[in-house]
C-alpha cells in the first residue's frame, strides 16, 4: 500500500477544470507588513496590559529595534523567503503550533464538535451512525473529484490546499516532529472503533442498510472482550508515542499493515458503549477525550486521536473528533454541517440506486489486530492511567445562554462578534481583578496557504469600556459610547487580521530569522512580548444550526479555552481550564452578557427620551 507524503508547504498551484482548486493559482501570496505598521500595532495592544513606565521602556526598546540595520535585514530575509516560496509562513507555522509540539494533542491541540440533539430522530447507534457514515462517503466524492465548490468570503474563494487531508490521512508521531500522510484517494473504507477494538469495514457503494448490519456485526464481534486498547498512545506525548510506535513496528510485519489499514481510513467511527453522556458536559467531554467527567475514568478508550473521529454513542446521539494538525475548524465544520444537514433534509441518498449500488455481498467486516508484547502492554497500561490523570486536571464547562443571540445584538447595530468578545473582557476582569490577554483566532485562507492570524481583542478602547462599566458614575451613555468605541476598534483589528496585517504572525516571522551566532533583539526578549503572547483567553468562533457547542483545551496551564458560537437567539460558550474556576467563569460570562444588553438597552431608551424632548 503506497503512502504518499506531502511537504508542509505545498499545494496544487496549477489551473484546475474542476471547481475545488481552481482558484488556487490566482490566490494572491502571504504578504510581509512593513516594520513600521507592525510594531505600531504592537505597541497599541501592550497598553492594556502594561503600567505606563513599563509601557515606555517598551516604547523604547521598539523605537531602538526600528532603527537598528538589524531589523531591515530581518525585513529583508523575510521578504526574500516571501519571494521565494508559496507562503514564506506556512512551513514554519505548521511545524512550531502542530507538527513540532511534542505534548498530547488532547487536550492541548485537538477539538470537538457536540452534534445538535435529537438529529438522529430516536434511531439506534448503528442505523445513526450508518446514515452518517453514508454522508461521508458523498462528501468525499465531491472533495475527491474536486467538483465541490470552493468556501468563499463575500465573494472570494479561500485556499483549499487543507482539504487534501479531510480523508484517508492521517498525523504520524516520528522525531523530531510528527509528518502528515495522505494515503491514495481511491481507499474506501472505515475503521470502527468498539470496545477498544478496531475493525476494517469497506463502505465504498453501500447504502445505508448494509452499512448498519456490518455496525451490528462488529457490535457483536467486539463486545465479547474488550481490545488491548493500543490507541490510548495517541494520546501521549508524542516522543513517547514515537518511540512506542517503532517498537511496535519492530514486533511484527503485521503491525505495519494494521496500522496502515487505520491510518488509510477515510475516517473513524467510533461506535462507543458504556454509560450514555447525558449532559451537554458529559456530551463534550465523551468527544473531547472520551470520558464523561473531570474524572481520570474512560478517558482515551475507544479513541485514536491521531484521525478524525465521527463518534456515536448508545442512544445515536453523535459528535466529532478533529485532528488539528493541517487544517482548522471550517473545512471540518463544513464536512459536518454537509452530514448533518443532508441526512436531516433528506438530500443524501441512503440507499443507492441498481447502477450506482455496489455488486454482491458486502465483505464482512475485518478485524485489525496487532501483536503486542510484554513492554508495549506496559506502555499501554501506564498510558490509561496518565491520560486519565492529565484529563483529571481540567475542568470542562459548556454554556448555553438563551437571554439573547445575534438577532438583539444586531437591533443595537454592533457587530456580533465584537459584542460577544466584550463579553468575555468583562467577565473576565470582574472574575481577575485585571485585563486578560486574548487570542482571537482568524483565518487567512484567501491568501495561498493561509490558515490563522491573531485578533489582540484585549484592547485600549476595551478596557477603557470595562472601566466604565465597573464605575457606579459612570451613565449607560457613557458607558454605550465607550462600548461603540471598543467594538470598532475591535473590528478594526479583525480586518487587520484578516488582511494577514496582524502583530503576532510577522513577529514570529522576523523572530524566526535570527541567524545562528547572531543576538536576539531586546524587542523579543522584553518581558512585554512573553506577557502579550501568553494566551489568557483562547477565543475561537464557530456558529452552525447544527452543532450544540464545540471546543477545545486551553492553550496555557493557567489559562481558558473559550470557544463560542453566536445564534440567533442564545449564546454558548465552552470552557475549559486546569484553573478549578470553570463554573465560576461560565457564571461571569452570563452576568457579563445580562449586563451589556442591559446597558445597552437602557442607553437606547435615554438617547430615545433625549430625541423626544428636544422635539
Amino acid at each position: 500500500m503506497a503512502i504518499a507524503t506531502r511537504p508542509l508547504s505545498t499545494t496544487p498551484t496549477t489551473r484546475s477544470e474542476h471547481p475545488l482548486y481552481a482558484s488556487q493559482s490566482t490566490l494572491p501570496h502571504l504578504p510581509v507588513p512593513s516594520l513600521s505598521s507592525t510594531f505600531h500595532k504592537y505597541l497599541e495592544t501592550l497598553v492594556p496590559l502594561q503600567s505606563p513606565s513599563e509601557h515606555a521602556k517598551s516604547i523604547e526598546i521598539v523605537q531602538s529595534f526600528l532603527a537598528s540595520d538589524y531589523s531591515k535585514t530581518l525585513q529583508s530575509r523575510l521578504e526574500k523567503r516571501a519571494a521565494e516560496r508559496d507562503s514564506w509562513l506556512s512551513e514554519w507555522w505548521n511545524d512550531a503550533a502542530y507538527m513540532g509540539y511534542r505534548g498530547r494533542i488532547i487536550p492541548n491541540v485537538s477539538y470537538f464538535y457536540v452534534h445538535k440533539r435529537g438529529l438522529g430522530k430516536g434511531q439506534n447507534q448503528e442505523d445513526r451512525a450508518a446514515e452518517l457514515v453514508r454522508a461521508v462517503v458523498e462528501f468525499k466524492k465531491l472533495v475527491d473529484s474536486e467538483l465541490l465548490e470552493p468556501e468563499k468570503v463575500k465573494g472570494q474563494p479561500l485556499c483549499m490546499a487543507s482539504y487534501k487531508y479531510l480523508f484517508n490521512a492521517t498525523r504520524v508521531p516520528t522525531a523530531p516532529a510528527d509528518i502528515p500522510l495522505t494515503y491514495e484517494r481511491d481507499l474506501n473504507h472505515i475503521v470502527v472503533l468498539r470496545n477498544n477494538r478496531y475493525f476494517k469495514v469497506e463502505v465504498a457503494d453501500r447504502g445505508k442498510a448494509e452499512i448498519a448490519e456490518a455496525l451490528r456485526e462488529v457490535k457483536k464481534l467486539a463486545d465479547g472482550k474488550e481490545g488491548d486498547g493500543l490507541g490510548i498512545l495517541t494520546s501521549e506525548d508524542r516522543d513517547v508515542w514515537t518511540e512506542a510506535r517503532r517498537h511496535l513496528l519492530s514486533l511484527s510485519p503485521g503491525n505495519t499493515r494494521a496500522l496502515q489499514e487505520i491510518e488509510s481510513a477515510i475516517l473513524l467511527v467510533c461506535l462507543d458503549d458504556g454509560p450514555v453522556p447525558s449532559s451537554e458536559d458529559e456530551r463534550a467531554w465523551s468527544y473531547w477525550s472520551g470520558g464523561l467527567d473531570g474524572s481520570p475514568k474512560r478517558h482515551g478508550r475507544n479513541r485514536w486521536f491521531d484521525k478524525h473521529e465521527l463518534i456515536v454513542d448508545e442512544s445515536g446521539e453523535s459528535g466529532f473528533n478533529g485532528e488539528h494538525s493541517m487544517l482548522d475548524g471550517t473545512p471540518t465544520l463544513r464536512m459536518n454541517e454537509f452530514m448533518l444537514a443532508g441526512v436531516d433534509k433528506g438530500k443524501v441518498p441512503l440507499e443507492l440506486p441498481e447502477g450506482e449500488r455496489a455488486g454482491g455481498k458486502m465483505s464482512p467486516p475485518e478485524e485489525i489486530t496487532f501483536d503486542l508484547d510484554a513492554k508495549l502492554r506496559g506502555i499501554i497500561d501506564k498510558s490509561k492511567a496518565d491520560f486519565g490523570s492529565e484529563m483529571a486536571l481540567q475542568e470542562l464547562k459548556m454554556v448555553n445562554f438563551t437571554g439573547y443571540g445575534k438577532e438583539v445584538i444586531k437591533t443595537h447595530k454592533a457587530s456580533p462578534d465584537a459584542w460577544a468578545q466584550m463579553i468575555k473582557q468583562l467577565a473576565f476582569y470582574r472574575l481577575k481583578g485585571r485585563p486578560g490577554v486574548t487570542y482571537e483566532s482568524c483565518q487567512t485562507r484567501k491568501f495561498l496557504l493561509g490558515r490563522t492570524e491573531v485578533i489582540r481583542s484585549c484592547s485600549e478602547e476595551a478596557i477603557d469600556w470595562v472601566k466604565a462599566m465597573l464605575d457606579p458614575k459612570a451613565s449607560d451613555l457613557a458607558r454605550e459610547k465607550t462600548f461603540r468605541k471598543a467594538v470598532t476598534r475591535h473590528i478594526q483589528y479583525s480586518s487587520w487580521a484578516a488582511d494577514a496585517q496582524g502583530v503576532d504572525r510577522h513577529m514570529f516571522g522576523l523572530k524566526k530569522l535570527v541567524g545562528k551566532g547572531e543576538t536576539t533583539p531586546e524587542v523579543f526578549i522584553d518581558p512585554a512580548y512573553a506577557k502579550s503572547g501568553h494566551w489568557e483567553m483562547s477565543t475561537s468562533q464557530l456558529s452552525s444550526k447544527y452543532l450544540d457547542g464545540w471546543g477545545y483545551g486551553e492553550v496555557v496551564d493557567d489559562g481558558y479555552g473559550l470557544s463560542y458560537a453566536i445564534d440567533d437567539n442564545n449564546l454558548r460558550w465552552c470552557i475549559t481550564t486546569k484553573n478549578g474556576d470553570a463554573q465560576q467563569f461560565a457564571d461571569a460570562l452570563v452576568a457579563a452578557a445580562e449586563e451589556v444588553r442591559g446597558m445597552m438597552d437602557r442607553a437606547k431608551a435615554a438617547a430615545s427620551g433625549a430625541d423626544k424632548a428636544k422635539l
